[in-house]
């Protein structure tokens, strides 16, 4: 008999009133203890209702003794309590917690470009689980599939910034100093700057969401089963491809905010083409381009490593998906902003 049948009928036996109620145990060949505590509540019930109840018990099992050593109710869940935390607790609690949290991403970073570092060593190819085909596809989809909202985005960029800048400096008879504001702006910071953030929500997002589904769906285990290393197969490809796609990204950023800034330019200030494209070629030099294209593959690296360690911490729930693919994008942003401070303090400091 099952647990809910038993259950089911002890239930109408303990409802019935009447003469004293005997429960014989003789033929029971084996009980657990569910149905040890059935009979207890059972017992409970009938004894409650003002009846009596004895149990027989002549084949020496001692299910009578396990019955009677039960208790006659559970006890209730208590919540315990600890004393309650100091002021100084409550506000460094969650710091200390936030500073362990930087560190093991710290840590899970390092893991990530160490194990993509030796996986540039191994020789591509299916043996080691590389595929140059999974390069090309993965560039295909973070940078060209990516070029028109590059284009748009950028080109309002540059129009936007050249149109505020033409307001302000025309107070001063100065509107031909637009083009140096948006040549040095675009070329040397708005242009990497905007597309890795671009980026960051469009491709980081992705990636995140591409490993933490696999790793859901326990695909990251049996990549391991399979002999082949995660980081080679799924986070390598992506990383070699954000380091390639970004810098172009970057060149094609430029060229489109430098357009519209042009376009703009001409119909609002009547700058032409010619005066821009010249005026463009006196206040830029070859280190006002190189300043702003070193920081393309650092921004692509470190999008590529933290989208992937969110990637690796998501759960076996969409919630715990959807939170690390928020924190992916969140967290990226905020590193590729750091760094491009980083690198404008150190550009200042070596005069560059």
């Amino acid at each position: 008999m099952t647990a809910v049948a038993a259950a089911k009928r002890l239930a109408e036996i303990a409802g019935k009133t009447g003469s004293a109620l005997e429960i014989d145990l003789t033929g029971v060949a084996e009980m657990d203890t569910a149905g040890a505590w059935l009979l207890r509540r059972a017992i409970t019930e009938r004894q409650a209702g003002g009846g009596e109840v004895s149990v027989t018990d002549r084949q020496g099992a001692h299910y009578a003794d396990l019955i009677s050593a039960l208790p006659e109710k559970l006890a209730e869940p208590r919540e315990e309590k600890g004393p309650p935390a100091s002021r100084f607790e409550r506000i460094f609690t969650p710091i200390g917690r936030a500073m362990v949290d930087v560190w093991d991403d710290a840590v899970a970073a390092m893991f990530i470009l160490g194990s993509a570092v030796r996986g540039a060593q191994l020789k591509l190819g299916r043996q080691s689980g590389l595929s140059p085909a999974a390069i090309v596809h993965q560039i295909d989809r973070m940078g060209v599939r990516a070029v028109p909202i590059i284009l748009l985005m950028s080109f309002l960029i540059g129009a936007i910034i050249a149109q505020q800048g033409a307001f302000q400096l025309r107070y001063f008879g100065a509107e031909v100093f637009v083009v140096d504001l948006v040549g040095i702006l675009q070329l040397r910071e708005i242009g990497v700057l905007l597309t890795a953030i671009m980026i960051a929500g469009r491709s980081g997002s992705a990636i995140t969401a591409e490993i933490g589904s696999m790793k859901m769906r326990e695909e990251i285990d049996a990549l391991k089963v399979m002999g082949l290393s995660p980081i080679g197969v799924l986070v390598f490809p992506r990383l070699v491809a954000l380091t390639v796609a970004l810098p172009l990204l970057t060149i094609i950023a430029n060229f489109a905010a430098l357009f519209g800034a042009a376009f703009v330019a001409w119909s609002y200030s009547g700058i032409t083409f010619d005066t821009f494209l010249s005026r463009l070629r006196e206040a830029i030099d070859l280190s006002t381009i190189v300043s702003g294209m070193i920081k393309a593959p650092f921004m692509a690296l470190i999008i590529g490593i933290v989208a992937s360690v969110e990637g690796l911490k998501v759960g076996g729930s969409a919630e715990s998906l959807g939170r690390h693919v928020t924190a992916s994008v969140v967290k990226s942003i905020f590193v590729v902003i750091l760094v491009d401070g980083l690198f404008a303090m150190f550009y200042a400091a070596i005069d560059f």
